[in-house]
């Protein structure tokens, strides 16, 4: 009699652990890259490749400005994705660039 309440209880602790297990590897899925036709990144100017800003549209591009050398990026100068407080939860590409481009710090 006490054998199918403890089976239940068993399923039960093997279903809430792999729930557990999904939302660990969930966590460290990689969060999605900016898209370049967002309204967001068309509001930004923002290209995953510095050298495809368009200059007349966008003067105050310098080639030397890249994703990886500003003050918003919030990764390592060498990662070719990472966070970006312009773009939220969103990465974006270290060679790239956008308008809001601030020269980092050091």
């Amino acid at each position: 009699m006490h054998a199918a309440p403890r089976r239940h209880f068993i399923c039960q602790l093997l279903a809430i652990g792999g729930m557990g297990a999904a939302s660990r590897a969930g966590a460290q899925a990689a969060p999605p890259k900016v898209d370049e036709d967002s309204d967001q990144a068309r509001a930004l100017g923002y290209r995953h490749d510095t050298t495809r800003v368009d200059t007349k549209k966008y003067p105050q591009h310098a080639a030397a400005q890249r994703c990886n050398n500003c003050s918003f990026y919030q990764g390592k100068k060498d990662d070719a994705w990472a966070g970006c407080a312009m773009f939220g939860r969103k990465q974006i590409a270290g060679p790239g660039w956008c308008m809001a481009w601030a020269k980092a710090p050091g």
